[in-house]
């Protein structure tokens, strides 16, 4: 994905979880959000459910409910959690029951689920308490299931994106990584995520899967997702407004039009035990 994506933030997974201000600014434009990011593969969601006891699902940092609308057609019964209270109010006003609250302080009041999901959320959890509480809240044989894109535009967009954004904004950490970085790092990512499963002792031997799939952009589209990145979400307009035209004029260089090669990784396991 690109240097200044939502799915990975400036801080490592390991220390994001302490970025609130980022964590809580894509609501900003909540509307432009739900419109500009991609869904997730229905293969993903037929995976989760069918290996899953049953069709109540607790999605963790549910943004605006793109992933929980997924689950929802699915047949699911889904709960959101959301910090981010635009956020939140726009999933509801989609038809999704969402309860403001960070994961960490958020309470069950005795509720169970058979699946919990975060889809391009878990980073934004304390790594010391996701995995715990969320073998806490799920039934037994239930499923927690983390997730989130890895999107990487074609060089000719993202080196003048990363090149704008260095020129724009020169102090920020997101500048440390390349334009556009290799697939091994989010890999490692989700099998960092991975670990931290299995070390609370609570769940079967976690999996990772993968899901490669493709979606064509015009410029206007990709300009329209672009301000929704954590990299952007709090630029000053006219900041923004020089990052987007010089990715604009790299799109148009391409025929005004680019494919995206995208990848879906997911950390996954079964929840351990009878009770």
């Amino acid at each position: 994905m690109p240097i200044i994506a939502r799915e990975q933030p400036g801080p490592s997974p390991a220390e994001s979880h302490e970025a609130r201000q980022m964590a809580e600014s894509f609501g900003v434009d909540a509307q432009r959000y739900d419109r500009a990011r991609p869904g997730y593969p229905d293969a993903l969601v037929a995976r989760i459910v069918d290996g899953s006891p049953g069709p109540d699902v607790l999605d963790v940092g549910c943004g605006t409910g793109i992933a929980a609308r997924g689950f929802q057609a699915a047949g699911c019964a889904v709960l959101g959690v959301e910090p981010d209270a635009r956020m939140a109010d726009f999933a509801r006003a989609r038809g999704l029951r969402v309860e403001v609250a960070t994961f960490e302080a958020w309470q069950p009041d005795g509720r169970t689920f058979d699946a919990v999901i975060a889809a391009q959320s878990w980073h934004w959890v304390d790594p010391a308490i996701g995995a715990v509480k969320a073998a806490r809240v799920l039934r037994p044989g239930g499923r927690l299931a983390i997730f989130g894109h890895v999107f990487e535009p074609p060089a000719e967009v993202a080196e003048p994106l990363a090149a704008a954004f260095r020129r724009m904004v020169p102090d920020s950490p997101f500048n440390a990584g390349p334009a556009r970085r290799p697939i091994d790092l989010y890999l490692e990512a989700y099998a960092k995520f991975a670990d931290r499963i299995r070390e609370t002792g609570r769940f079967d031997d976690p999996e990772q899967w993968r899901f490669d799939w493709e979606r064509s952009y015009t410029r206007d589209q990709w300009l329209d997702l672009l301000p929704s990145t954590g990299g952007l979400t709090r630029l000053h307009p006219d900041r923004l407004a020089e990052i987007m035209d010089a990715v604009g004029g790299a799109i148009d260089s391409l025929g005004g039009h680019f494919t995206m090669n995208y990848t879906t990784l997911a950390a996954t396991a079964v929840r351990a035990g009878t009770g």
